[in-house]
């Protein structure tokens, strides 16, 4: 039995304990099992942990549950991804609320160099179809992985376009790995697996409650460095899915609409809200993501810290001063804001330059 995972997934089974205490936790203990070793003083003092949660931690007895879902998991030949795994999304890491676990199956990279969500209503319009497979068909050259929450109507355009069109596509689920909702893309799932795969961080059993999707949302939000909303009405969940977008700071992009269609209004509401760009054109997306000029080019090495930004190479500077650095010091040195510092960072890592440790520090990597 994996001690470690055990740990990690039983902090998720904690009453009261949900992605942002966890995340505060992880970052002031280093990690799962140092958690439930700590002294209820200590878990007490912890800024957002108080006494109350921490002794639901301390008197946590549900282990089993958590074996349970080990053995699942190594049945089903699914990788549990802590927050800390080096595997785990680390778009999703810039997010207060990231995710404690995440239930993987497949074998798209999660941390590709490009990726990009396309949500849209369950009763989508032959127009919102086209659209979508104009857009993936604007991306097939630049490898983009596709991220969406397998859904009807635009989401399952999505993904099986991308499949058609040979790239990597992640659906992100609103229940455990056991069961496949809405069941009618049960066979669309299995392709996926080929190409991309299922994404979920509900364990086992769980079912597809109307109060999980909003979760679920915020994970195709904040994995991607862009959200494209093709079609939607003024309410739903593609609408807090782009806000969610929007508060992460990733790029939404918004396709327009009749103005009397209600399946557009939404499109419509963000794009006059500012929180959403108007999508012209697919190949506006390429030009307003800076993709243009890496089209096909060749990787350089790493040492050589080619294109990176002034802001990155400040970074790169601070962090080089010391074994590790932590985010605060950092952000005093650079004097950058805190998005253009998480932005500059999350590149870093991306590119196999700056690698993240617990407690919110960071390295150059070896």
């Amino acid at each position: 039995m994996n001690n470690d995972l055990l740990y990690q997934i039983a902090l998720t089974l904690i009453p009261n304990i949900g992605a942002v205490q966890s995340k505060i936790l992880v970052d002031y203990f280093g990690n799962a099992e140092n958690i439930f070793k700590a002294k209820i003083k200590e878990l007490s003092a912890v800024e957002g942990i108080g006494e109350i949660r921490a002794r639901y931690i301390k008197t946590f007895n549900q282990f089993q549950l958590a074996e349970e879902e080990i053995k699942f998991a190594e049945e089903q030949q699914i990788q549990c991804l802590f927050l800390t795994d080096e595997h785990y999304p680390k778009r999703l890491l810039h997010c207060y609320d990231a995710p404690t676990i995440l239930y993987y199956k497949g074998n798209a990279n999660l941390n590709s160099e490009k990726i990009v969500s396309i949500i849209g209503t369950r009763n989508n319009t032959d127009y919102g179809k086209q659209i979508t497979e104009d857009i993936i068909e604007e991306l097939m050259p630049y490898n983009v992985l596709i991220v969406s929450g397998l859904a009807f109507g635009i989401d399952a355009t999505a993904h099986k376009i991308a499949l058609q069109k040979e790239l990597s596509t992640i659906g992100v689920l609103a229940h455990g790995l056991d069961t496949m909702y809405p069941p009618q893309h049960k066979s669309l799932s299995k392709e996926m697996l080929l190409n991309g795969g299922l994404l979920t961080e509900f364990r086992q059993n769980t079912k597809p409650d109307k109060f999980n999707f909003p979760q679920r949302n915020r994970i195709v939000a904040g994995m991607a460095d862009a959200t494209i909303i093709v079609e939607t009405a003024s309410k739903g969940g593609s609408m807090i899915t782009a806000e969610l977008a929007y508060n992460y700071n990733r790029d939404v992009f918004a396709v327009p609409g009749k103005i009397y269609d209600t399946k557009s209004s939404g499109c419509l509401s963000l794009i006059q809200q500012n929180k959403a760009v108007l999508l012209a054109k697919p190949s506006q997306l390429i030009e307003e993501m800076g993709w243009l000029q890496k089209k096909k080019q060749p990787k350089k090495q790493r040492e050589l810290f080619i294109e990176l930004s002034p802001d990155e190479k400040m970074i790169i500077d601070i962090v080089k001063q010391n074994e590790a650095t932590s985010i605060d010091e950092i952000y005093l040195k650079s004097a950058l804001s805190s998005s253009t510092v998480a932005a500059a960072i999350l590149n870093l890592e991306l590119q196999n330059v700056l690698i993240s440790l617990p407690g919110k520090m960071y390295k150059l990597r070896d």
